[in-house]
């Protein structure tokens, strides 16, 4: 695989660094391209974390979860509770099939 810069800052470091010995040529353009490579990495970073965030911003709160609460069948002392997630359709609690 071929090692190519891709920033134009880059290329110009390294044809301003060149030394025209080529195993010192070579050196020189894989630590540019380590360097850059890097420094991509952490643009991208920052700018998606950066997007996400700001997206985030913009969402509307949850709305809070529905409690209720019933008479148990099996014990007169203690009702039965439950938690239900406001988006779940329907006044049924139970799940068929289980």
């Amino acid at each position: 695989m071929e090692q190519e810069l891709r920033l134009n800052e880059f290329k110009a470091l390294y044809k301003t660094w060149k030394t025209n010995i080529p195993y010192l040529d070579h050196l020189l353009l894989g630590v540019l391209v380590f360097i850059e490579n890097v420094l991509i990495n952490n643009r991208v970073k920052v700018e998606l974390d950066e997007a996400i965030e700001e997206w985030e911003d913009t969402l509307p709160p949850p709305p809070p979860p529905i409690y209720t609460e019933t008479p148990s069948a099996t014990s007169t002392r203690l009702p039965e509770m439950r938690l239900r997630a406001p988006w779940v359709v329907g006044t049924d609690d139970t799940v068929e099939g289980r």
